[in-house]
C-alpha cells in the first residue's frame, strides 16, 4: 500500500511539532523544511533524510527549495502540504509592535515567512498535489480576523492576507483536483505565549488554552479522506473565543 507524504513548514515547535506527530502516527511519511539542519535530538522518526533546509524568509532560496523537495518526492505525488511557518517580532522589551512602530524591512520578512513562501511552495508542487488529489493547509491565526493584544500589525496582516489567499488557492486549484484550506488557531500552550494570556484565557468560554495536539488533529481532518468535500473554508481552534 502506497505512504502517504506531508510536506510541513514550521516543525520544530508547537503546533507543527504536533502535527509531524499526528501524520507520524497514522503512517504518513513527513518531510520538514525550516533553515536550520535537522536537529539530532529531534523526537520523532525520519530524521535528516526526511528534511529540506531552506529560509522561508529569502524568497529566491525558497523557490529553490522547490527542486529539492520534488526530487524527494519518489513517486512524484504530495498528498498534502501544511504551511505553517510563522514569525512574529516583537520590540526590544518584548512589546506589540503595531502599523506605526513596525520597521518595513521587518513587515517584509514577516510576509515573505507568513505568506509568500505559502504561494511559492503550493505553486511550485501544484503538479505533485494535483497527482495525489491533494491538499493544502494553511494555517492563519485568531489575530487574522481582529486586533489582538499580543500578536503584532505585520504578524497580524500577514495572516490575514494568508486567511485570503486560502479562498483564492481554493478557487484555482481546485480544478487539479486539490483541497485547500486554513486552520485559524487561538491561544494555544506553545512557548511563544506572552505574558498576560491568562487574562485572556480567563474570559474564554471554555476557560482554558488550546492544545498543540487539538490543532494538529484538525490539520489532519483537512487532510484526510474525511474531508474530500471541504474547500475554501477557515475552521477556527479557539474554544469560542470569538463567540
Amino acid at each position: 500500500m502506497r505512504r502517504k507524504t506531508l510536506l510541513l513548514t514550521g516543525a520544530s515547535r508547537g503546533i507543527g511539532h504536533a502535527t509531524v506527530r499526528r501524520f507520524n502516527a497514522e503512517g504518513w511519511r513527513v518531510i520538514t523544511c525550516s533553515r536550520h539542519p535537522f536537529p539530532k535530538e529531534c523526537p520523532w522518526g525520519g530524521g535528516a533524510e526526511n528534511h529540506v533546509q531552506l529560509d522561508l524568509s529569502d524568497p529566491s532560496d525558497t523557490i529553490n527549495g522547490v527542486g529539492e523537495i520534488q526530487d524527494r518526492l519518489e513517486d512524484g505525488k504530495l498528498d498534502a502540504l501544511v504551511n505553517n511557518a510563522g514569525i512574529s517580532p516583537k520590540g526590544p522589551d518584548g512589546e506589540r509592535l503595531s502599523t506605526l512602530t513596525t520597521d518595513l524591512m521587518d513587515w517584509a520578512k514577516v510576509f515573505h515567512v507568513n505568506f509568500f513562501a505559502s504561494v511559492v511552495l503550493a505553486r511550485g508542487l501544484r503538479e505533485e498535489l494535483a497527482a495525489a488529489k491533494g491538499a493544502v493547509v494553511n494555517v492563519t491565526s485568531i489575530a487574522g480576523s481582529r486586533v489582538h493584544p499580543f500578536a503584532g500589525a505585520a504578524y497580524s496582516t500577514s495572516k490575514a492576507a494568508l486567511a485570503a489567499l486560502t479562498r483564492e488557492m481554493a478557487h484555482d486549484f481546485g480544478p487539479l483536483g486539490v483541497r485547500v484550506n486554513a486552520i485559524a488557531p487561538g491561544e494555544v500552550e506553545t512557548s511563544i505565549l506572552s505574558p498576560g494570556t491568562e487574562k485572556i484565557v480567563a474570559q474564554l468560554p471554555m476557560r482554558r488554552l488550546g492544545q498543540p495536539s487539538e490543532v494538529a488533529d484538525a490539520i489532519y481532518f483537512l487532510c484526510s479522506d474525511q474531508s474530500t468535500y471541504i474547500s475554501g473554508t477557515e475552521i477556527e481552534v479557539n474554544g469560542a473565543q470569538h463567540v
